[in-house]
């Protein structure tokens, strides 16, 4: 029997699908943070990004595990799924986390909007091309809904800020 060539890191990497819901919720929801909370003193945004990378995160990852033992799937891969989940999303977390802590006021909102669409599209062209869907249709549809979060967050932010001080 011939044996098969190894696959290399491929076939050990996760399915998408079990870090696709957590990425894309730690990408938006993170630069919603940073774009709501403005120029907000440092230690706070990054208090609430920990906050929301751990506690929502935890939440979410938790009622994803549920779900997908009520769907029926194997304790093991929902396990997996789960802890996969809050792995991804944790460390995009940090990756934002990072950036408030390294760059100046006048870049930040600049940069985690930037970061935060890169990751988005890499994630949005990789199921695109796993589904066989239309990558540019995908992009539209992702990047519009991220705008809207960025749009709100930034209005809630500037509205807070103004009347609530």
């Amino acid at each position: 029997m011939p044996s098969r060539p190894d696959p290399g890191w491929a076939a050990h990497r996760p399915p998408l699908r079990r870090v696709s819901l957590g990425s894309t919720s730690a990408v938006v929801t993170s630069i919603g943070l940073v774009v709501g909370f403005g120029f907000a003193e440092r230690a706070t945004l990054i208090a609430s990004l920990l906050i929301v990378g751990i506690a929502d995160n935890l939440t979410d990852s938790l009622s994803v595990h549920l779900y997908q033992e009520a769907e029926g799937l194997e304790a093991h891969e929902a396990f997996t799924s789960t802890v996969t989940n809050f792995i991804a999303r944790l460390a995009i977390t940090a990756t934002f986390v990072a950036l408030v802590a390294l760059l100046t006021d006048g870049w930040l909102m600049v940069a985690a909007i930037a970061w935060g669409l890169l990751v988005l599209g890499m994630l949005t062209v990789s199921l695109a091309h796993q589904r066989h869907a239309p990558v540019r249709r995908e992009l539209l549809r992702h990047y519009a809904i991220a705008a809207i979060v960025i749009v709100l967050s930034r209005a809630i932010g500037a509205y807070v800020t103004a009347h609530v001080t």
